[in-house]
């Protein structure tokens, strides 16, 4: 197996390896977010050759990440008033921790899993691209604020469960793009009206954005994951609520952007099984 050499915190941003998947581990390991983005929006290395059967051995420090914000369980997030200047701020910055943990998932299902279709490691790499994007949008929103990504504390949930699916793809693609990211599908509308309501029309903006482009990023992991249940000669809904089981992951509960799930790839058999009743056919 290939491996790579953690990148320390003061080193700069590392020149492209003239492979795909083994570049996408070198930015996972960078512990500076902002620098992460930034490499990924402003180099064109989405052109590298992929090798599919390249088989990495897991370095020490996945994923790479700066001191700061503290990471805590969600029990300890205070909850503040969105009204309020503080209340504002942390609502931006748990977005922002959201946006920092979705670059280092997207890269590490593209190092990670070998053996895949070329077209797999180049759709999630494309994935990490948008997420830095968002990153920066939302870091930029939190400075107008008068803060920076760290300043609050934050929770470990979208890591957590990648760290638990780490042996199998089909369980990655299972629980993280098509559970937990899809939720942020139900939520983001009515975190945009939060931030209506205090006159926040940069942020709701920047939520817009980053709406359209978290269904592409749902119906990505939809489609592999359809993919490889076909591969594997599996049923998608059965193999779910496997999967779910076996790895611990949260219930679900309503109410469903259903618009935003059946614009991400979401049948309406899945659908049904998620709201827990039939659903007409759209």
């Amino acid at each position: 197996m290939t491996s790579i050499t953690p990148v320390p915190a003061s080193m700069p941003v590392p020149t492209p390896t003239p492979e795909l998947r083994a570049h996408a581990l070198q930015l996972l390991l960078m512990p500076d977010t902002q620098a992460k983005a930034a490499a990924l929006t402003r180099h064109a290395t989405d052109t590298l050759p992929v090798d599919c059967g390249l088989h990495l051995s897991e370095p020490a420090g996945v994923p790479g990440r700066p001191p700061l914000p503290q990471l805590v369980h969600p029990s300890a997030l205070a909850t503040r008033a969105v009204g309020s200047t503080q209340g504002h701020a942390s609502l931006i910055h748990a977005l922002t921790h959201i946006e920092a943990n979705a670059i280092n998932l997207a890269l590490d299902i593209v190092w990670r899993f070998a053996d895949l279709p070329e077209a797999f490691y180049r759709d999630w790499f494309a994935v990490a691209q948008e997420e830095a994007q968002h990153f920066e949008l939302l870091q930029g929103h939190l400075r107008s604020l008068g803060h920076s990504y760290g300043d609050f504390p934050a929770h470990d949930g979208l890591w957590d469960m990648a760290a638990r699916t780490r042996s199998d793809v089909l369980a990655r693609l299972a629980l993280v793009p098509r559970t937990l990211e899809a939720r942020g599908l139900d939520v983001t509308p009515a975190i945009r009206q939060k931030l209506v309501s205090v006159g926040d029309k940069a942020g709701a903006k920047h939520l817009d954005i980053i709406l359209r482009d978290e269904i592409g990023h749902v119906a990505t992991g939809n489609r592999w994951y359809n993919w490889l249940c076909e591969q594997r000669a599996l049923d998608p809904i059965a193999s779910y609520t496997t999967l779910a089981h076996e790895h611990a992951a949260p219930a679900l509960k309503g109410p469903f952007n259903l618009k935003a799930r059946r614009a991400a790839g979401f049948t309406t058999d899945e659908l049904s099984a998620l709201c827990g009743t039939p659903l007409a056919v759209n």
